[in-house]
């Protein structure tokens, strides 16, 4: 029979006067995947970085392999067989894979150490099936190969109870079944995995028990069977499920000029020879798999790296492509990274929102306060932020209001051109589908869009039309309205479909 790896017991914790967790009883048992599930703000994070030490907790008590904890921190934590994996990702940047996942367990010979971290790692990496460079500089890798360096870290340090936020956020279908199936091997190696995500499908495939939550509490926890997509969905947000995407402004007559467009860019990130247009009202998608070049092209549109070629925005040449130049013509771009490239965490919401639109709140160079607020206040009940404090410390929400005060920042300003990458990573229903809805509302207003998704039913449904990409170059330009995944992923392997792969699936009549 399995026996109680951790037990929770009238667990509190408030920051400040929010209180985050309240009254939280949960046993987590050895061998079982234990998922959490709720809206971003739920607690569901907060409660796992309780467990892996991060957060001491105000009231209750915590039992670790039938002994109740005093000081609890990570150290000690891990000394009782505990790790946790972030979401935001915990790595040195400048040292190598290998270096990373054996950070603080090197090998050594009377405190010196004696290397083998190459042959220890292969071996491990053997046994994940990842195929990572252990030389590799960490720095030099994409998120999705970062993250598995998390999982192998854990994993390494041979952890009972391995906490998992978010773990898949950035992984590729493929890379997700991968580490599902070291999920259940740890789980029948009699490990207890918590599971934090947002992804259902990999709650109903994975997990062996689910606790849902909702505004700080445990709304109720049981065996997987017998929930579906709809029952979770509804037990997360207290109303009735609705997965649908919204529907699309009609698409505007082709004879529209286009309000971007894109000739000829290449450079030295991979692209080569891209051409793309996107007229205003139209949300283009960018569609390709991991590193097809879709990050690198948004990145080339709006300066943030070099690139050779003509971008016109409204029918007039952009030559200087700079992030600075990019604002004051208009363009807006939400980098796939929220944490490191989008949001300046030692800053207040108000200053991350304004930060590049300090002429709209300013005179003569003089920052006006009240205009600044006002425009804040405004982005806060758009995006219903929470908690909606015009000076929140935005380093402590969660990570879908994160996402939300990163769209305000791009949009305060009214750009004609957006940018949007990855969007909805990492947030849970409630926030994604309000993140579904500010798409459609900006190609409403009349803006150009350019989308890019890693999901590609999201990108596609999300579409008027698509360009697909692999290996740094635009391959087709498709119609999203009748294009379906299957097809999608055909032409992106470029494998020709037969009679016996069936009809086609369509994401959107």
């Amino acid at each position: 029979m399995s026996e109680e790896a951790v037990r929770l017991a009238g667990i509190e914790k408030s920051f400040g006067s929010a209180k985050i967790l309240n009254d939280i009883s949960l046993t987590f048992m050895t061998g079982e995947v234990h998922a959490l599930i709720g809206e971003n703000g739920a607690g569901k994070s907060s409660l796992g970085k309780i467990v892996g030490g991060y957060y001491s907790f105000d009231a209750g008590t915590l039992t670790v392999f039938g002994k109740p904890v005093g000081q609890w921190t990570p150290r000690a934590a891990l000394t009782s067989g505990i790790a946790m994996i972030h979401q935001e990702l915990q790595l040195v940047p400048e040292l190598t894979v290998a270096q990373n996942v054996f950070l603080g367990m090197e090998a050594n010979r009377a405190g010196v150490l004696s290397g083998g971290e190459h042959e220890r790692f292969r071996a491990l990496d053997q046994r994940c099936g990842f195929g990572l460079d252990p030389g590799r500089i960490v720095a030099d890798l994409r998120i999705a190969e970062r993250q598995k360096v998390e999982i192998l870290r854990a994993i390494a340090r041979d952890a009972r109870v391995i906490i998992m936020d978010e773990p898949t956020s950035s992984l590729t279908a493929d890379e997700a079944e991968r580490l599902h199936h070291v999920i259940r091997w740890l789980r029948d190696d009699g490990r207890t995995v918590i599971y934090v995500t947002h992804f259902l499908d990999h709650v109903l495939a994975t997990a062996d028990r689910v606790t849902i939550m909702r505004d700080g509490r445990i709304v109720r926890t049981g065996g997987i069977a017998g929930e579906t997509k709809e029952s979770l969905i509804e037990a997360m947000l207290g109303e009735p499920a609705d997965v649908a995407f919204p529907p699309l402004p009609p698409p505007p007559p082709i004879e529209t000029k286009p309000l971007l467009e894109v000739i000829g860019l290449s450079s030295d990130t991979g692209l080569s020879d891209i051409s793309i247009d996107v007229r205003p009202g139209e949300i283009v998608g960018l569609i390709g798999l991991v590193g097809s070049g879709r990050s690198e092209l948004a990145r080339a549109i709006f300066g943030a790296d070099p690139s050779r070629g003509t971008v016109r925005i409204a029918g007039a040449d952009y030559a200087n492509r700079t992030p600075r130049n990019s604002v004051a013509h208009g363009l807006a771009f939400v980098p796939e990274d929220r944490r490191k490239q989008g949001l300046d965490l030692v800053q207040a919401v108000r200053p991350n929102m304004s930060l590049p639109h300090l002429g709209l709140v300013s005179r003569l160079g003089v920052l006006r306060p009240g205009e600044e607020r006002r425009r804040t206040a405004e982005m806060i009940r758009h995006f219903n932020i929470v908690p909606g404090q015009i000076d929140g410390e935005v380093a402590y929400y969660s990570g879908g209001n994160q996402q939300k005060v990163l769209l305000s920042k791009w949009v305060y300003g009214a750009p004609k051109v957006v940018i949007l990458d990855e969007p909805s990573r990492g947030v849970d229903i409630g926030a994604r589908r309000r993140i579904h809805d500010f798409v459609v509302e900006l190609a409403r207003g009349g803006a150009a869009v350019i989308l890019i998704s890693s999901e590609l039913e999201e990108v596609i449904s999300l579409s008027h039309r698509g360009y697909l990409m692999r290996e740094g170059r635009i391959i087709e330009c498709v119609d999203c309205r009748t294009l379906g995944v299957e097809d999608a992923l055909f032409r992106l392997f470029n494998v020709q479909r037969g009679a016996e792969a069936g009809p086609r699936t369509e994401v959107r009549s």
